[in-house]
């Protein structure tokens, strides 16, 4: 990483050990410590350009601070309001972006609902102009989509029909959000359900935003790997059985440094994840990653890893979240496959 990213890092950590409490976030209305994401907003971590009130940091940054976030399972919008930034920034429409960039790097919750996921959005021509096709300023959108990170509470609701990208305002009455309470407690998703919902397009709608999705939730991944090692390696070192520490033991050993390759692995194809290939390669890799390191960390810390005190189970209950969001592991192999000559 450069000097820059290298600061960024340590400073979101440093925000994070300090600040971050994620039981406590957990419980509140909105899944997330809303001071905790103002100060995020403020260090620049959205990957927003300056001229539209941003830091200027780039998709490279907020892999960083993902990662971070990923390390503690810190509940905060930025994976959902950073998908949405890049999603605007690609219409290319000065307009757009100088109106709705701005309010993003304030801290609004951002979202955006695309097909994904098993959500099969229709649209329909304005009826005031019936003879245009979906490339008009105004349509009618209809449809179900599961799985919308923060679909509930954002305030910038973006909705793509896998052809031209839409803006829904959310508080009209052809939109219902309910907020779909999952394994995962750490993470927020909705189902967003669209009646004959207003819409004004802002563009042509780019395919490169799933590949990064696909490459930031990989960063994610990797940190919450990293850290349940780190922890799995700390707890080894102090549990005692037959009066030794059972980090000596040398088959446990052995476990934990194929786990540390497996997680600095992943961490490269995160890394590389630049393209429709290796995003998918880098989705499947640490989706994969990251289940077998939190699988070891819930049977190595033995019993007190299923108590509700311990964080084993949270960092489990993500890896099964993550492997499913924006396609499972088998989805982006069968696409893998397909595009092989």
């Amino acid at each position: 990483m450069t000097p820059e990213q290298l600061a960024l890092r340590d400073a979101v950590r440093s925000l994070l050990d300090k600040h971050s409490d994620v039981r406590a976030a957990i419980e509140t209305p909105h899944g997330y410590d809303k001071d905790l994401w103002a100060r995020l907003c403020d260090i620049g971590v959205l990957p927003i350009p300056e001229q539209y009130g941003g830091s200027g940091a780039g998709q490279e940054e907020t892999r960083v601070a993902l990662e971070e976030l990923g390390r503690t399972l810190t509940p905060a919008p930025l994976l959902s309001s950073a998908i949405v930034a890049q999603a605007l920034l690609a219409t290319g429409d000065e307009e757009v972006c100088g109106r709705l960039l701005p309010r993003i790097a304030d801290g609004t919750v951002a979202t955006l609902v695309w097909p994904w996921d098993t959500a099969e959005i229709t649209t329909t021509p304005a009826l005031d102009h019936p003879e245009v096709t979906t490339t008009v300023a105004t349509a009618s959108l209809d449809g179900t989509s599961r799985y919308v990170l923060d679909g509930d509470l954002a305030e910038i609701l973006l909705v793509s029909d896998g052809t031209s990208l839409y803006e829904v305002d959310p508080g009209q009455p052809g939109v219902i959000r309910e907020h779909t309470p999952t394994m995962d407690l750490t993470r927020r998703l909705a189902t967003v359900h669209l009646t004959g919902a207003s819409a004004t397009r802002l563009g042509p709608w780019s395919s490169r935003i799933r590949d990064i999705a696909l490459a930031a939730l990989s960063a994610e991944q990797v940190g919450a790997a990293a850290r349940a090692l780190e922890l799995t390696v700390e707890y080894t070192k102090t549990r005692v059985q037959f009066g030794k520490p059972i980090g000596s033991f040398q088959a446990l050993k052995h476990r934990m440094a194929d786990l540390h390759v497996l997680v600095e692995t992943a961490r490269s194809a995160a890394l590389a994840a630049t393209d429709e290939k290796s995003a998918a390669v880098a989705k499947v890799y640490c989706s994969e990653a990251f289940f077998k390191v939190a699988a070891e960390m819930v049977q190595l810390h033995g019993g007190i890893a299923i108590t509700w005190e311990h964080d084993a189970h949270l960092y489990f209950k993500r890896a099964h979240g993550s492997g499913q969001l924006f396609g499972s592991p088998q989805v982006h192999l069968a696409r893998l496959a397909r595009s092989v000559p």
